[in-house]
């Protein structure tokens, strides 16, 4: 894989007009409770947190650590116990549950740990299901995924299988399938966690690159401390507590 044609410059800092903007993600005093008979599990207390547009932030911290709560929280597919999930300035703890799914159809892309690709879809086919299934037009979806093929640098395997793809390439899929609705708030679980440090590190310059280019705002758990210095902000969880 070649390496990422991309500026080598560091973020943006925390003074750019795009970190300044109003929050493209904010959760207000948001908990979750589990209560598993008379005992009450507390696995995210009280918690506020933002990100703004063109901004990609780091949530570490140990296994347990509530990092995965906070995620699914912020991707609307957890409902807190408590507090309020602001998305591009919609509650979506308000939102029903049949409304939910379109909204992070909209809104939300999602780069998760193993790529999740569809085995039997081709890479192009992977990004132009996902407006097929916001009822788009067809030719401006492969339009557009190849656009975002070419921009990620995978555009000659538009082709191929997920299984004559490297890990390193099947997140860029991954990326660029995240990408394909234009959302606001991108959020990635793990992304590095089956790559070598080469390709993890390439793959979060990656989205670095598209969340500065794009205004998108992202929130990126990770154990990979040698990633660390190419998000704007590093925050960690600690017994369900986020700090920093």
């Amino acid at each position: 894989m070649t390496a990422l044609q991309m500026p080598a410059t560091h973020p943006a800092p925390p003074t750019s007009p795009a970190v300044t903007a109003l929050p493209t993600l904010a959760l207000r005093d948001v908990s979750k409770v589990y209560h598993d008979g008379d005992t009450e599990i507390t696995a995210l207390h009280p918690t506020t947190f933002e990100v703004r547009p063109g901004e990609l932030v780091a949530v570490n911290g140990p296994s347990g650590s509530g990092k995965s709560t906070l995620l699914s929280i912020a991707g609307a597919l957890l409902r807190p116990s408590t507090g309020q999930v602001l998305i591009a300035g919609q509650d979506v703890t308000r939102l029903s549950e049949r409304d939910l799914p379109a909204f992070r159809l909209r809104h939300i892309g999602f780069v998760l740990q193993s790529s999740n690709l569809i085995p039997y879809l081709t890479v192009r086919e992977q990004l132009t299901l996902i407006p097929r299934l916001a009822h788009a037009d067809p030719r401006q979806a492969r339009a557009q995924a190849d656009e975002l093929l070419r921009t990620l640098g995978i555009e000659a395997r538009a082709g191929h299988y997920p299984d004559a793809l490297s890990g390193g390439q099947k997140q860029r899929v991954a990326i660029a399938r995240a990408l394909m609705n234009r959302p606001g708030l991108i959020l990635a679980d793990e992304p590095t966690a089956s790559l070598d440090s080469v390709r993890g590190r390439e793959v979060v310059q990656l989205l670095a690159h598209e969340v500065r280019t794009q205004n998108k705002a992202a929130v990126m758990v990770t154990h990979d401390e040698r990633v660390l210095d190419l998000c704007d902000r590093v925050v960690t969880m600690v017994d369900g507590r986020l700090r920093g």
